[in-house]
């Protein structure tokens, strides 16, 4: 959409009108004469209206005419004021009293607590109703967020941090402000779609960000209500259908507002540490619908992360006889966190609701969003003009202040002068990280991999360097080219491998790439994962455990990847490979254990550290396909491309394999299938979120394959561990491989904190407590091993059950692993962020 006609939409959508506008503006104070933050103004009969500021000040702009202004917030007595808006701006300042809920206002009802209970049951009893009573809306939303810091330890607020935070010397100010208007786009039950036409941020989000209008859509008519990024679970809303399992309800008071009578109902957590909030509910009597809510979560009553307090408030108005939709939904929050204290805010107001706006068929077709190319490149004269919330004195001149740095560090002396210093190398950061190259102009940059994922010990090659550089090109259009060439050696071995990779994203829209690899390289056997270089090594020369079993290749691979349809991904690849056995080289140690040896590489060795043939060297030309499905994707479309939301349904893939025999000498002939259906995060309401994944998967033909050919699957053998579904945590990796039937699956559920948040102390640490199975069947018989008189025997049933807590990136597991009914194992296993 092009800018004129970006702002005439504005104009029609937020004005209503084409013609000249005056600006009407005051202060709302109370009675003591200190601001009303937050406090919304709107016009009678309409869908029109605003929110104050911090300070109290309100603006909005209005063709000449007369109208019922009014003013609300809750806790405040409603005030209506009718104005008549000339030929010039007009102000009007108002104060709100404090609004005095009288228990008397109904007699013979009992006593408050039953009478609050009695009300909210009648909320309950409608809710249904109210939650399904629009099908489908759009309106214009504006949602601004303000982070503050307040306080900061003044040993460790030094010059640079201040300077790079934007601080004063107290190391105060506001880290980071945003801004966004968008047309919000609704239907039963969760469809939605957003058009964001403007967005500005300034400074460093430093905490989290709700700055677009689906991350402030709260609708306390849901039973639950997750708050993305505070916590893992679910909160229980004061209204839902089981709310007085959780709450008790006592009537502080009514009150009369527009002819309305609006009871003041006090929510009280009926037990501490639930997923629970507190504060006050307000509902109109004889509708029996929400009024406003003033609602607060606290770390101590519901662990939540990040924030200490975190207040919602919304306010509903009539958008026509019958219905009631949100003006305005406001999320308050500070917290502290090493001393560092911080505040801020962030506010929603909906104007303009359209509820019969008439999608056409198709409308909602997974794109959940879409950012207008010009979107962040509205000027000050724009957003003065349209911003419905004026900016407080303090926020205005951190805009003109972080817009003066933000226009000098995009000039290119200064982009040039950043990108110089990003290029320095450090050779301790090269050690861990890995260096990076970056040039602005030719949007090109080439990578180094940390040296300690580049020197690596094993007992095939000895000591050896694998050197692996990525280069990578962008273009305008969201296309990408990378080369990554590879250089490996090993010294005990004497043995040179060298690779080269190519992709090609030429489709970001849909997921469209074209890659290949050509060269020699040393692989592991099992392809589904076993160890990294960097533990492999470790654990070789520290415990003698050379866990991973080597071959070579000499290989050509090509794949493509591409999205049919919206959900619908196709991957293939062919490749052509001869594979040769490999065996011990080296067998050097820093601890030598006395009653212990390396194992052949050769992982079915019998007795296993003697060497013996797996396969003969041989070639394999292989075929691969999948098909990928993602119920209702979801997506974002963004002016650098477009980006995939969490899906909210599990997803279904269908792979096949095939073994091509004859064709250049390929030895292999083999077909196999599986079927994975699988989900990364199944939220379960309030007790957390789920994972899973089942695979089935068989060999339709077996006339002619290698061990690498066989499935094999996500073992582990050592302290460490990958937490991603679909692993084991104590599986050898190479013991269950087959060519044979199998189904697997893993099951894990995180509580999100929901019983260690009820332990005293414990709670502090805000733990999340897990449970979880892991389960392998395969057939009973035999499996010969090509061309080698092997056997190898196959397993019939693996099972494994664990517990475990996490906190961030770091987490313990304890586990007990079962082969068929015999128990084979039992440990520990970590996980902090490597594996």
């Amino acid at each position: 959409m092009k800018a004129p006609l970006l702002f005439a939409f504005f104009i029609a959508a937020t004005l209503q009108v084409c013609a000249q506008t005056y600006r009407l503006s005051g202060k709302i104070v109370d009675e003591k004469r200190n601001p009303v933050s937050f406090a919304s103004v709107y016009i009678r009969n309409t869908t029109y209206g605003t929110t104050a500021n911090e300070d109290g000040v309100y603006e909005f702009k209005l063709t000449p005419g007369t109208y019922n202004v009014v003013f609300r917030y809750v806790g405040n007595l409603e005030r209506t004021e009718k104005i008549t808006v000339s030929n010039h701006d007009e102000e009007l300042n108002m104060t709100l009293a404090n609004e005095p809920f009288a228990l008397q206002a109904e007699t013979g009802t009992g006593d408050e607590k039953d009478a609050g209970d009695d009300i909210i049951s009648k909320v309950i009893d409608k809710r249904e109703y109210y939650l399904k009573q629009v099908n489908e809306y759009s309106c214009v939303v504006f949602v601004k967020g303000v982070q503050r810091l307040t306080k900061a330890p003044q040993n460790l607020m030094t010059r640079d941090v201040r300077r790079m935070l934007q601080l004063d010397v107290n190391g105060r100010g506001i880290l980071y402000q945003s801004e966004s208007l968008s047309k919000y786009n609704f239907k039963n039950p969760d469809y939605v779609k957003e058009e964001m036409i403007a967005s500005k941020t300034a400074g460093q989000n430093t905490a989290f960000s709700y700055n677009k209008a689906s991350d402030l859509q709260v609708n306390f008519y849901k039973n639950n209500f997750d708050i993305e990024g505070l916590s893992g679970r679910a909160f229980v809303s004061p209204f839902a259908s089981n709310a007085q399992r959780f709450y008790n309800y006592k009537l502080v008071g009514r009150s009369v507002k527009s002819g309305r009578r609006i009871a003041k109902i006090q929510v009280i957590p009926k037990r501490k540490n639930e997923a629970v909030y507190q504060g006050n509910v307000y509902v109109v009597e004889g509708d029996w619908r929400i009024y406003g809510v003033d609602l607060n979560l606290t770390k101590e009553q519901a662990n939540i992360n990040l924030v200490d307090t975190l207040n919602i408030s919304q306010q509903y108005i009539p958008i026509n006889d019958s219905v009631w939709l949100p003006t305005s939904t406001l999320f308050d929050f500070h917290g502290d966190v090493l001393g560092f204290k911080f505040k801020g805010y962030y506010l929603a107001i909906y104007n303009n609701y359209n509820v019969n706006p008439s999608f056409p068929k198709g409308f909602f077709n997974g794109e959940v969003m879409r950012v207008d190319t010009q979107a962040s490149a509205k000027n000050g004269r724009y957003w003065a003009n349209n911003r419905p919330v004026p900016l407080t004195t303090l926020e205005e001149r951190d805009y003109k202040k972080k817009d003066s740095i933000f226009a000098i560090q995009n000039t290119p002396e200064y982009l040039d002068s950043l990108n110089k210093s990003r290029n320095g190398f450090s050779p301790l950061s090269y050690l861990i990280f890995g260096y990076q190259n970056y040039n602005r102009e030719k949007r090109q940059s080439w990578y180094l991999e940390p040296f300690l994922q580049t020197v690596f010990y094993n007992t095939v090659e000895g000591w050896g360097i694998n050197a692996k550089v990525h280069y990578i090109k962008g273009f305008d259009n969201g296309q990408s080219f990378s080369v990554t060439p590879e250089l490996r050696y090993g010294f005990a071995a004497k043995m040179f491998n060298a690779n080269v990779g190519f992709t090609y994203n030429y489709n970001p829209s849909t997921q469209s790439v074209l890659s290949a690899r050509f060269g020699s390289d040393v692989l592991d056997l099992n392809n589904a994962g076993t160890r990294s270089l960097l533990f492999n090594t470790l654990s070789s020369l520290l415990y003698e455990n050379n866990y991973i079993k080597l071959y070579r290749t000499h290989f050509g691979v090509v794949a493509w990847q591409h999205e049919l349809t919206n959900g619908l991904l196709l991957n293939t690849q062919v490749s052509y490979a001869e594979r040769q056995q490999l065996y011990n080289t080296s067998f050097n140690h820093i601890f030598d254990n006395k009653n212990k040896q390396y194992t052949a590489n050769n992982p079915l060795a019998n007795p296993p550290t003697v060497e013996s043939m797996l396969f003969p060297t041989n070639q394999a030309l292989t075929a691969k396909a999948s098909l990928t499905y993602t119920f209702r994707q979801q997506y974002v479309v963004r002016p650098d491309g477009k980006y995939f939301e969490p899906s909210l349904y599990p997803k279904v893939r269908l792979n096949y394999r095939k073994g091509i025999n004859g064709v250049l000498g390929s030895d292999v002939n083999y077909d196999f299938a599986s079927l994975d259906v699988f989900d990364d995060r199944m939220k379960i309401g309030l007790i957390g979120f789920s994972a899973f994944k089942i695979t089935a998967g068989t060999f339709l033909n077996r006339k002619s394959l290698y061990f690498m050919d066989y499935n094999h699957f996500f073992g582990n053998q050592g302290t460490t561990f990958n937490p991603t579904i679909g692993s084991f945590h104590f599986l050898p990796f190479y013991e269950f491989s087959t060519n044979r039937s199998f189904i697997e699956a893993h099951y894990e559920h995180n509580f999100a904190g929901n019983f260690l948040s009820k332990i005293p102390l414990v709670r502090k640490l805000k733990l999340e407590e897990l449970i979880g199975v892991n389960y392998l069947a395969q057939g009973k018989n035999s499996t010969p091993i090509s061309n080698t008189g092997l056997m190898q025997p196959v397993k019939g049933s693996y099972t494994e059950a664990y517990i475990g807590i996490q906190r961030f990136i770091f987490r313990v597991d304890y586990g007990i692993a079962f082969d068929g009914n015999r128990k084979a194992i039992q440990g520990i296993r970590i996980f902090y962020g490597i594996r």
